[in-house]
């Protein structure tokens, strides 16, 4: 039965067909419109030319001091205070600062971003079971499809640089604050939706003034789980030409260079400590915040 012995597989022609269809299409859709994404991306690029440089030209110990305070108001612990400055510190003594600025800097504008669409598509999926069903199959794809893949089409569009970098790291980033916001919207009494509605709550009134605050703790998990990505996406993203801390760690898994890595990847790690300790503290915080107004 050769039937059942081989696959019925397509033939090589028809492979390479399909293969220079695919190559051909996208080729031309970058020649006709490259130039036009990429001034369409300008703004963005200068503004993550601007952030870097200002988090690098400001005087570190100005730095250190902003990052404490934002670790304090978020967590209200001063030992993740004196924790960050003491990372900090370390970071910039060995060597990494400017790295680290850069860094920062692309995960903050990422972080953003994902925030400005992902927050909207959320509440857009929890508003219609049709757009989540036609949505989520979309945030599966993203979240599985292995990163390097998205460096190509990426690539072919914009060339290598910042933008590109950041496109990349914002596609493999943004699906936890997609889910995250519309399952806590979904999650949010019915009880209270109708107190809301016989009080007379319009739609936006609903969403802005009862589903959106008490589903904070979801979101800022799914903001959380953003950041995290975004780190996670930092290396591989330095590959296709983004500064910060994923430049040396290439550069050391190209030559070996165990102290090098080590080093600069402890720093990426730093970075996620404290964000993570951070966010979930702010989270935790929100989520107390909830229960004694839902226990008043």
């Amino acid at each position: 039965m050769e039937f059942l012995e081989e696959f019925p597989e397509l033939g090589r022609q028809e492979l390479r067909d399909i293969k220079k269809t695919v190559d051909f299409a996208f080729k031309s859709f970058s020649r006709n419109y490259g130039e036009s994404l990429e001034s369409f991306f300008d703004p963005l690029l200068q503004f993550m030319i601007w952030f870097e440089k200002l988090l690098i030209v400001t005087p570190w110990p100005i730095i250190i001091g902003i990052i404490a305070g934002l670790a304090w108001l978020g967590s209200r612990s001063w030992k993740l205070a004196l924790g960050s400055i003491i990372a900090f510190f370390i970071i910039g003594r060995f060597g990494m600062w400017e790295d680290t600025m850069a860094t920062l800097a692309i995960i903050s504008v990422a972080t953003l971003i994902c925030i400005g669409f992902g927050i909207p598509l959320g509440i857009l999926m929890a508003r219609s079971n049709r757009a989540q069903s036609i949505i989520t199959p979309i945030l599966d794809i993203m979240q599985t499809i292995p990163s390097f893949v998205y460096l190509i089409p990426v690539v072919m569009l914009l060339g290598i640089g910042k933008v590109p970098g950041m496109i990349a790291v914002c596609i493999y980033a943004i699906p936890p604050i997609v889910r995250l916001t519309n399952l806590g919207i979904r999650l949010v009494d019915k009880e209270v939706l109708e107190a809301a509605d016989a009080f007379g709550a319009n739609y936006k009134q609903r969403l802005f003034g009862v589903q959106i605050p008490l589903a904070l703790p979801n979101i800022f998990a799914g903001v959380n789980q953003t950041i995290m990505m975004a780190l996670a996406m930092v290396v591989i993203a330095s590959m296709i030409g983004v500064k910060g801390l994923g430049v040396p760690v290439l550069q050391a898994v190209a030559n070996q260079y165990l102290a090098l890595g080590l080093m600069n990847g402890l720093a990426i790690v730093a970075l996620a400590i404290i964000f993570d300790r951070v966010s979930q503290a702010y989270g935790r915080r929100l989520q107390a915040h909830r229960q004694g107004a839902d226990h008043d």
